[in-house]
């Protein structure tokens, strides 16, 4: 979206061409290094077999466990060596080809990335049998091969996502060999070298386990599905809607982004992704309206965030749940729609409360899409979506679904003559819906070393009795200072073990991907909530939440720092921004905890009970939005917004006499705020 000279904001026109050039320049993640064209081609063709690979397989039939994983893995790692440079410097450098450079790529990039190719498809082609006597028992050549991939996997994992996932891995590993010399509850009788790798990379508890399973089975076919969904118009269909929904009222422009942003977000699943692509076109009306530049890429990027946790596609985190709590993708689907609708009502409320503050118009008639025109431009776009949601509620496997949609977007793609794809479109389709398996399936691999360690020494145990404990010894000195009445010891201790593994979580966040740091916080968090008697799916859902939060908590929060660096706004700023605009997002777990009823498909769920906490969210949202910007009726005064703040917390509380109280603290600011209405000047 654009604004012309006169301030007129032109209709949203997506260009496809622009959003993928702003995705390379801000996602370090699917940014390669300068490759000569024949390196191109051959990178290009590779990124494509990868993508055909797990299409036939979503298909026709998955290989065995290992095989699939391990054949992913190596198509993984060997092309990152070929596209991410050792140091940042290697961006800026051109690909001019030499005898120590080959293609424009070093001979010490092109010896790991076989090295890599041959370390992982080793275990995958070992027969069953000789497998299976070999775990416990590996051979000299099992742990030499098993070290290069532990070596490899680490620094490909650092050229693409960083070094603090690497860092984590290495520390776990040195944890597993000096076990007795760790201090107190945390010795153990240590592993030598030769078993840490025969458990790491012999068994499925390792680097070949459920993360890189979950990403090359489930997440690698729904992106390569919301890349071709992109490509054939469905995310302009979706920005069409948005803007006609919300575009006239108040601030028009950060309501179209919040709503894109979550009917984009069905599709892509990324923070980034969607922030650069529905932000190209709202973050300069927004600024062309009248917004600051750091909260018009708040406003972006905290809806974008909602990407991750919106139904049907989600994040990669989603298909993980599946493997862990082992439960049909329609139950992750059903608890995820309230929590997410919470997400984006409470930056909507604060987005509203900050428009009229400001004064801020809507959208006029000529500005706004014609929606009859856009579906009748672009209607056969939703059939892809509909059949991949159609499959999944019957039952059917998630890559199945994703297989028939994929299918459709290109069938629709190359018929479609009012928005024709071209063959070579389709090639670049495949070839970029592979770009982001890359940094996400080493940064699985890697989570695969720290998850078995985890299982090779039982630390995640003592982790959880370790918070657990230093919970309840928080809850006993708080509970000298409060009534008995209020919150009994079990509560308190629930609370403080909620709100260390939320701030764990987030800092974790802040150095590692959201699918990684949900798998590690899965591994050790979430059986510490389990131990204090909160369902795995609600446990798996709160350490799920506060990982998303990451990408909008500085001092790393990439899709805050891609929306400032649109917007040309303060980078720093634009995080605290929006971080306060997913303030809703900090509460709502919280809530869900204490009363489960709100994810709609856990064991005692009723309906009084969701209604209660439903209401309560809705009312603590708009009081703690209202707070945070200064506006309800008219401007809040210091008093006022004290007050939305404490009803804010009471009212989220879901317990009807909590609610009852929070509702008696509003009503004097309603009165305050009625009467300064009432004697405005009529406009």
């Amino acid at each position: 979206m654009a604004a012309d000279d006169e301030g007129k904001i032109a209709p949203l026109e997506l260009d496809e061409a622009k959003a993928r050039e702003l995705e390379e320049k801000f996602d370090s993640e699917i940014r390669f290094r300068p490759l000569s064209p024949m390196a191109a081609r051959l990178v290009g063709v590779l990124l494509v077999t990868l993508s055909i690979f797990h299409y036939y397989t979503a298909g026709f039939g998955l290989l065995s466990e290992v095989v699939h994983r391990g054949i992913h893995l190596s198509f993984v790692l060997g092309l990152i060596f070929l596209v991410f440079p050792f140091t940042r410097r290697g961006y800026d450098q051109p690909a001019q080809s030499s005898l120590v450079r080959p293609l424009g790529i070093s001979l010490i990039d092109w010896a790991l990335a076989a090295g890599a190719v041959v370390a992982v498809l080793h275990v995958p082609f070992i027969p069953l049998d000789d497998l299976a006597f070999r775990v416990g028992n590996p051979t000299t050549t099992d742990v030499v091969l098993g070290g290069i991939l532990v070596l490899v996997l680490l620094e490909a994992t650092r050229r693409s996502v960083g070094w603090p996932l690497p860092i984590i891995a290495l520390l776990f590993m040195a944890y597993s060999i000096w076990g007795p010399s760790m201090p107190g509850i945390l010795v153990h009788p240590g592993a030598t070298f030769s078993q840490l790798i025969n458990h790491l990379y012999l068994t499925t508890q390792g680097i070949y386990g459920i993360a890189l399973g979950v990403v090359a089975t489930y997440v690698f076919h729904f992106v390569l599905f919301g890349v071709f969904a992109t490509r054939i118009g469905l995310g302009q269909l979706f920005l069409d809607c948005a803007a006609w929904v919300a575009g006239r009222y108040a601030g028009g422009p950060a309501k179209v982004s919040i709503f894109g942003s979550a009917l984009f977000g069905m599709i892509s699943g990324s923070s980034v992704a969607n922030t650069v692509t529905v932000g190209s076109l709202t973050i300069p009306a927004m600024i062309r309206l009248g917004y600051k530049r750091t909260f018009a890429a708040a406003v972006e990027s905290a809806s974008s965030t909602g990407g991750q946790i919106t139904p049907p596609i989600m994040g990669a985190a989603a298909f993980l749940m599946i493997e862990f709590l082992n439960l049909p993708y329609t139950t992750i689907i059903l608890a995820a729609i309230v929590p997410a609708f919470m997400h984006f009502f409470g930056v909507l409320i604060q987005v509203h409360f900050e428009a009229k503050r400001n004064g801020l118009r809507g959208m006029t008639r000529e500005e706004l899409p014609d929606l009859k025109e856009a579906f009748k431009r672009d209607w056969p776009t939703v059939i892809p979506l509909v059949v991949l949601i159609g499959v999944l509620l019957s039952g059917y496997t998630p890559y199945l679904a994703a297989f028939w949609g994929i299918t459709l977007c290109v069938a629709v793609g190359l018929l479609n003559p009012r928005r024709r794809m071209s063959f070579t479109e389709v090639f670049e389709g495949l070839r970029d819906g592979a770009k982001y398996a890359l940094a996400v399936g080493a940064a699985a691999a890697t989570v695969g070393i720290i998850v078995g360690v985890v299982t090779l020494t039982g630390v995640g145990f003592k982790i959880s009795y370790i918070v657990t404990s230093t919970a309840a010894q928080m809850a006993t000195f708080v509970g000298t200072l409060v009534p008995a009445a209020w919150f009994g010891p079990q509560t308190l201790t629930l609370l403080f073990t909620l709100i260390m593994t939320g701030v764990v979580c987030i800092l974790m966040g802040c150095g590692i991907p959201t699918t990684a740091n949900y798998i590690i916080m899965a591994t050790i968090a979430a059986p510490t909530l389990g131990l204090l008697g909160v369902e795995p799916i609600v446990a798996h859902f709160f350490v799920f939440y506060y990982g998303v939060l990451a990408d909008i908590t500085p001092p790393v929060a990439l899709a805050a720092y891609a929306a400032a660096g649109m917007a040309g706004a303060d980078p720093f700023k634009t995080g605290n921004t929006a971080f306060r605009l997913g303030l809703g997002k900090v509460l709502v777990p919280f809530v869900f905890v204490f009363s489960p009823s709100l994810l709609l498909v856990t064991a005692n769920f009723t309906w009084s009970n969701f209604l209660i906490a439903f209401i309560g969210c809705v009312l603590g949202i708009t009081c703690l939005g209202s707070a945070l910007s200064g506006w309800l009726l008219v401007r809040t005064a210091a008093w006022e917004r004290l007050l939305l703040v404490i009803a804010a917390v009471l009212l989220v509380v879901p317990e009807l006499m909590s609610s009852l109280i929070g509702l008696a603290l509003i009503v004097p600011v309603l009165l305050h705020q009625f009467a300064g209405h009432r004697m405005q000047p009529a406009l």
